[in-house]
């Protein structure tokens, strides 16, 4: 894929960013419909090419973050060698460094969180609960609540199941399916629909 076609899922004036990123690599851009398990994916392929991946329903902004992600890896990779730990000091390094050379790129109320991220990059977004609020793309019913709004003894549904909080285990919620009795641990940002 040319990089003039992903201009419809960017925001404006990131084409300067990507060509210094991309500089003479050969990178395959695959845009994909929504998946739930990740938002990008990177691969170096065996022709020392390079495979990218973005889910197609991103909003651009957060697109635009995912890209700047996984072009970390490729540059990470490239410039400390292969041996490196994926998500280890080089990478958040390097992702730290793309996101605050490309910050003008983030409207200004998403500024502070993209500079508060970028002190130390998570590997995976789900693990910053500013930018998964800030970015919550889908469309919940208004009943939905996260688990870190319940407390101790709430009950609530996941995916059709019932669920009873049972504690807070350091960030993570230990909580009881009551359909089959087993224990679960829910992350704080899980969306669920709470029982009244």
């Amino acid at each position: 894929m040319s990089i003039k076609n992903l201009e419809k899922y960017l925001p404006e004036h990131t084409f300067p960013f990507l060509r210094k990123w991309f500089g003479e690599h050969y990178i395959h851009i695959k845009i994909t419909r929504g998946r739930n398990s990740k938002l990008g994916d990177y691969r170096k392929m065996p022709d020392k090419s390079h495979q990218i991946t973005i889910n197609s329903t991103l909003q651009p902004q957060l697109f635009f973050f995912v890209f700047t992600h996984e072009l970390a890896h490729l540059l990470a990779f490239e410039n400390f060698g292969g041996r490196i730990s994926p998500h280890g000091a080089e990478w958040k390094n390097t992702f730290r460094t793309m996101l605050l050379e490309s910050i003008s790129i983030y409207s200004d109320d998403l500024k502070p969180i993209i500079l508060k991220f970028s002190k130390s990059p998570k590997a995976n977004f789900m693990s910053s609960p500013d930018l998964v609020r800030y970015f919550h793309i889908e469309d919940y019913e208004d009943e939905s609540s996260y688990v870190e709004d319940l407390n101790a003894g709430d009950r609530f549904i996941y995916r059709k199941q019932t669920y009873i909080i049972e504690e807070l285990r350091k960030k993570n919620y230990l909580c009881k399916n009551l359909d089959n009795g087993k224990k679960y641990i829910f992350k704080p940002l899980a969306r669920v629909e709470k029982i009244s």
